[in-house]
């Protein structure tokens, strides 16, 4: 009955359970092998005492020592090292002695390494089992750093809860005060510092070392040597323990479930793979740290569905604070199925203080026409670039016809008398621009009410006055900006100032700059060269310009008002008052540009 419970306990090693066939002695019982445990396996340095405990005797259920030897069991010790293909068996000697279910190496010796068999038997049953150990160099054994002392064991994990205190032991040492002749010593290591420490919050007491009130710089791996006589010879083994801070066990550690909440939906799409995933806040317990996350399928934990091959559980910390852990467990569904929609899926956490559950709500995803949404969306892009390569092209155009459907005639608006005056430097070639080129398309063509001063005024006023009360009486000032503008006289630079002042004090006048011909920025007055930064500039390219549908009427046409297309009547009258008024001044033309400058010098 032992051996069959044995089978049970000792599922952690390797190779499992296998009865060795029957001996040649037919008195000799037939002897399990348990094979070679991988839980047993012991790592000791090289010159330090170390030993192996028999995994027979790790239940105490199913053997114990002391029973074992009042039933008349023997336990022996054989090894088979490495690179020999026969089984040894251990005698008591200097270096190697047993001690009740142990085998000590005081110290190991690096050609110790290999396997190591302990077998239980009497006249009636026998059992073994073998276990590894390694016997490593002192500059194999792993370390984070350099200076710290090596350490062949496996690390022992310790946790202080922050403010508090608590006491370590060095592991094993009860074990060495069991073999020495006398008290054991120990020294404790921080990292790379020797105890004492540098402050009075940890203190050795004995071998132990005492920790008043721990703070997160008191984290990180302690190494204890311990140091024992035995036979005349001084042994030694180095132990290492990773101290940890946690939170205080104040407040509640139950655990609660972060993601997903409680009103949240997964989309799912048939025939594809679905992840669910699920985020629990565990907080650490001193006394049972260990805690659980699992899915459950329709109250079926994932491995005893009957299509388990279509679902996989993956867990994962994604944070830790203080061993307050934030773990995420993904299912994955592979093959989603329509009729997985009607299934209960189900995330739950668990610790020492309570458990926490939430159902995961399933809806399939609408599909949407990709083949159409694509092509949709392919047309769109297509007329968008068409539509900005027309207005890149066309954009006065279009601005024009915009202003001609929704533009506001300000006729309707303002009391002004006339839409358009006409500054320009008085010589033969811009007035022969203005007079016959500006004047004749505005005014004959669009429609536009012009007032020239020369033309305009009448003989006998103040030019002055006359100039400005002409300015006020427009809805724009259309500048002739070439070489000579504002150096032939002050008429000119007067009509600028007038109009540029009528903007700054918030009346309804615009300026438009026409540039007749290129003139150096050097060359500008000071007014023009300020009304340049926020004036638009309309540039006269010679013969390019002269047709109506060239750019420069155009862009003229945008600076200047709305004006709608007239009736028939209503333009061959306005040309008719612009040639008589024309001809009738024709003949003051000429004597009022000759007074002008006389009468702007006595004015200055």
């Amino acid at each position: 009955m032992a051996p069959f419970l044995l089978l049970l306990l000792l599922l952690g090693v390797t190779g499992g359970g296998r009865a060795v066939g029957q001996p040649s002695d037919p008195t000799e019982p037939m002897c399990y092998d348990w094979g070679e445990s991988s839980e047993a396996a012991v790592s000791v340095l090289d010159g330090e005492a170390g030993w192996l405990s028999c995994p027979l005797f790790s239940h105490p259920s199913v053997y114990n020592y002391t029973s074992a030897q009042s039933a008349g069991h023997n336990l022996l010790w054989y090894r088979l090292l490495d690179g020999h293909d026969l089984e040894q068996p251990i005698m008591n000697s200097s270096r190697l002695s047993k001690d009740r279910e142990r085998l000590w190496l005081q110290p190991a010796a690096a050609n110790d390494s290999g396997q190591y068999i302990c077998m239980l038997r009497n006249k009636s049953s026998c059992s073994k089992i073998a276990m590894r150990l390694t016997v490593l160099r002192r500059d194999e054994a792993p370390r984070s750093a350099d200076c710290e002392p090596p350490a062949a064991a496996a690390a022992v994990r310790e946790f202080i809860p922050l403010q508090q205190g608590k006491t370590l032991d060095c592991p094993d040492l009860q074990d060495a005060a069991r073999m020495a002749e006398a008290t054991p010593t120990v020294t404790w290591y921080h990292n790379c510092s020797r105890h004492p420490f540098w402050n009075s919050e940890r203190l050795q007491r004995g071998a132990s070392l005492q920790f008043h009130v721990m703070i997160i710089q008191y984290q990180g791996p302690y190494f204890c040597i311990v140091q024992y006589q035995r036979r005349g010879r001084v042994l030694q083994f180095t132990r290492r323990i990773n101290v940890s801070a946690v939170y205080p066990p104040i407040g509640s550690k139950t655990p609660h479930i972060l993601h997903p909440t409680k009103d949240q939906v997964f989309t799912v799409r048939p025939g594809s793979e679905v992840r669910l995933a699920c985020r629990a806040l565990l907080p650490f317990i001193l006394e049972n740290p260990s805690w659980d996350m699992w899915w459950t399928v329709d109250g079926k934990t994932v491995d005893k569905l009957a299509d388990h091959q279509r679902f996989f559980q993956n867990n994962s910390v994604l944070k830790n604070d203080f061993e307050d852990k934030t773990v995420e467990s993904v299912l994955v569904i592979h093959d989603f199925q329509s009729e997985d929609l009607s299934r209960e899926f189900n995330c739950s956490v668990r610790n020492e203080k309570g458990s926490d559950s939430r159902r995961a709500q399933l809806e399939e995803e609408v599909s949407l026409p990709s083949v159409e949404l694509g092509c949709g969306l392919g047309v769109t892009l297509v007329l968008m670039l068409l539509l900005f390569v027309v207005y890149h092209v066309f954009w006065l155009e279009l601005l024009l016809l915009y202003r001609s459907w929704f533009g506001t005639d300000e006729r309707h608006t303002d009391d002004k008398e006339y839409d358009v005056y006409i500054s320009y430097a008085r010589n033969s070639e811009e007035e022969q621009f203005v007079l016959s080129t500006l004047r004749g398309v505005l005014e004959n063509e669009l429609g536009y009410s012009v007032c020239i001063f020369d033309r305009d005024s009448l003989p006998g006023g103040t030019i002055t006055d006359e100039t400005l009360s002409f300015v006020a009486r427009s809805r724009r000032l259309l500048v002739v900006v070439s070489p000579g503008y504002a150096s032939q006289g002050s008429q000119a630079l007067l009509e600028l100032k007038a109009g540029i002042n009528d903007m700054a004090l918030g009346g309804h006048l615009r300026v438009i700059l026409v540039q007749y011909k290129p003139v150096q920025r050097k060359g500008w007055v000071r007014e023009l060269r300020r009304a340049r930064v926020a004036l638009a500039l309309v540039r006269w390219q010679g013969d390019k310009s002269r047709e109506l549908t060239s750019r420069f009427w155009k862009r003229l046409r945008v600076e200047l008002p709305v004006r709608r297309v007239s009736s028939s009547g209503d333009t061959a009258l306005m040309r008719l008052h612009s040639q008589n008024s024309t001809n009738s001044q024709t003949g003051l033309i000429s004597n009022m540009v000759k007074d002008s400058q006389k009468v702007f010098n006595s004015v200055a």
